[in-house]
């Protein structure tokens, strides 16, 4: 899982380096720097997610993960002078459960997964991602192509340094399309985050982000065929009632 990682922040540093090349922006050594901090934060996130769901279970790791990474930059936002309506407080508390919702797992049984197995992992993580949703952010009045340059570097060259100190395969098994569309994908989500954190600040666009989970489990049912609980369809509900009421406020 590391070595995927590390084949998608690869992919994510020549589209970078491609739309520099194409959209020069004058160069920002702050950006570059708070960028490379928000590299540090994701790839440690990342290496935490996957050791998380190693030894814990997915229903557990995966809605605890989404929540930090979304309170920090809101608590970081708020903390900083913004200051949402309520309405869209109410959605961005609404988000939240819905973010529970759409992460619940269930064994094969149909029994509702629950361990603690994992769990201070998983905290580390979400506290790891919502530090690189806040980095990232510091700079969407800068440099922001210099900033995801940064990050990228720093991602790459540490989860590059753990491959290589663990000796693990970096074999991508012909699913290198896979990893090239994740990992353009993956650049064109922070640009797009870094576009929205400017407009609407923090706290809203990483609330927004974090309903990610939405998507996956949606393609799961369509792509995969993933019979979705009721639980996450009132989820993926709960999300789209919770963007409106975002975007109406």
């Amino acid at each position: 899982m590391l070595a995927v990682a590390l084949a998608t922040q690869a992919v994510g540093l020549l589209v970078i380096g491609t739309v520099l090349e194409l959209h020069p922006e004058a160069f920002s050594a702050v950006s570059l720097g708070w960028g490379a901090l928000a590299g540090l934060a994701g790839a440690a996130g990342v290496s935490l997610l996957y050791h998380a769901l190693s030894i814990g279970r997915m229903g557990v790791v995966s809605p605890v993960t989404a929540l930090l990474a979304a309170a920090v930059p809101v608590i970081f936002g708020i903390a900083t002078g913004e200051r949402p309506s309520p309405l869209v407080y109410c959605g961005l508390v609404l988000a939240a459960v819905a973010i529970v919702a759409i992460s619940a797992s269930f064994d094969s049984s149909g029994e509702r997964e629950y361990s603690t197995a994992g769990l201070r992992e998983a905290v580390l993580s979400g506290i790891a991602f919502g530090a690189f949703f806040t980095l990232l952010g510091m700079t969407r009045e800068g440099a922001p192509l210099f900033a995801l340059l940064g990050s990228r570097l720093a991602s790459v060259g540490l989860l590059g340094s753990i491959v290589f100190a663990t000796r693990t395969s970096i074999r991508a098994k012909g699913a290198l399309w896979i990893l090239v569309l994740g990992g353009a994908l993956d650049m064109g989500a922070n640009i797009l985050y870094l576009l929205a954190a400017r407009i609407d600040g923090l706290a809203i666009s990483a609330v927004l982000t974090s309903l990610y989970p939405a998507s996956t489990v949606l393609l799961a049912a369509i792509v995969l065929r993933e019979r979705l609980s009721r639980i996450q369809w009132a989820g993926v509900l709960f999300a789209l009632v919770a963007v409106a009421m975002i975007a109406a406020g």
